[in-house]
C-alpha cells in the first residue's frame, strides 16, 4: 500500500524542522516589517491593536496550514464559531506546544495570557507586546489587568495550568484563572485539546516526534456563567469554587476524548 509523503517519519523531521524555523522568522518579519507598515495606516490605539492581532491570526493560521499541507499534523476544530464573544474568557488545556498557535488562528480580536519567558524570546517579544497580550507574571495586577480587559469586551485566553501538561498527568488547574473569571468575565468558555500521540510536550524537544503524525483536536465546550459561582460566597470561596468545577470538567472531558 502506497503511503503518502506526510508519513514518512524522515519527511515529518525535516517539516517539523522547518515548521520551528518558519516560527521564529514570522516574529522576526511581523515585528520589522509588518507591524511598522500597519501603524503608518490611519486609525487610533485600539484600530491599529485590532489591525496587529488580525495580522498575528493570519500568520498564525498560515502556520497551521503550512503544518497540516507538509503532513506534520492533521488536525479539526468543532465549536468555532462561539469563539470571540465580548467579554468572553476562553479556558483551555495545553498538552502541547502548538495549542496557542491553533487557538488564536480561530479567534478574531483575542488578547491572550501569556508565559512571562516568552517577553525575551527575541522571535514572540514583539508581536505579543505589540498586540499588547498579558503577561503571566502571577502578581495580582496582572489579574485585575485580565479582568479589565474582559470588562472592556476583549475575548481573552488563559491557559489556568500555566505551563504544557507533564505527560501520563492529569492537568492542574492554579486558582488564578477563576479568580480572573469571577472578576471581569461575561462567560467562561472551554475549550478540550488533545494531541495524539502525544509532541511537542513540557518533557520533550521539537525533534522528538512520534512515529505517525499527529493529530490536534479542538473542541469547544458549553458557556459557563460565572454569576453562578459568584453568589452569595466571597471571592476566595467561589474562585476556589469555580477552580475545582473546572478541573473535574477537565477531567471528565478529556478521559472520553
Amino acid at each position: 500500500m502506497k503511503r503518502r509523503r506526510g508519513d514518512v517519519y524522515p519527511w515529518r523531521l525535516v517539516a517539523t524542522g522547518l515548521s520551528f524555523l518558519l516560527f521564529g522568522i514570522g516574529g522576526i518579519v511581523l515585528r520589522v516589517l509588518v507591524f511598522p507598515l500597519l501603524s503608518m495606516l490611519p486609525g487610533g490605539r485600539l484600530e491599529h491593536r485590532r489591525r496587529v492581532r488580525a495580522a498575528i491570526r493570519r500568520a498564525f493560521w498560515l502556520h497551521v496550514q503550512f503544518m497540516y499541507r507538509t503532513g506534520v499534523l492533521t488536525f479539526e476544530v468543532n465549536g468555532a464559531e462561539r469563539l470571540g464573544q465580548p467579554g468572553q474568557m476562553i479556558i483551555a488545556n495545553h498538552p502541547s506546544l502548538i495549542d496557542v498557535v491553533f487557538l488564536v488562528s480561530q479567534i478574531r480580536d483575542a488578547n491572550c495570557v501569556v508565559k512571562q519567558g516568552l517577553w525575551r524570546n527575541p522571535c514572540m517579544r514583539g508581536p505579543i507586546s505589540t498586540a499588547e497580550y498579558i503577561s503571566n507574571n502571577g502578581s495580582p495586577e496582572m489579574l485585575e489587568q485580565a479582568a479589565d480587559v474582559l470588562r472592556e469586551g476583549q475575548t481573552l485566553i488563559v491557559f489556568p495550568e500555566g505551563t504544557r501538561t507533564t505527560p501520563g498527568q492529569a492537568p492542574v488547574f492554579h486558582r488564578g484563572a477563576a479568580a480572573i473569571a469571577l472578576r471581569g468575565a461575561r462567560i467562561i468558555t472551554p475549550v478540550f485539546i488533545s494531541v495524539k500521540p502525544t509532541t511537542l510536550t513540557k518533557a520533550e524537544p521539537w525533534y522528538s516526534i512520534p512515529d505517525r503524525r499527529m493529530h490536534v483536536r479542538l473542541r469547544v465546550g458549553q458557556d459557563i456563567d460565572p454569576a453562578a459561582f459568584n453568589a452569595e460566597a466571597p471571592m476566595p470561596i467561589a474562585s476556589r469554587r469555580l477552580n475545582e468545577h473546572l478541573h473535574h470538567l477537565y477531567l471528565k472531558e478529556l478521559a472520553s476524548s
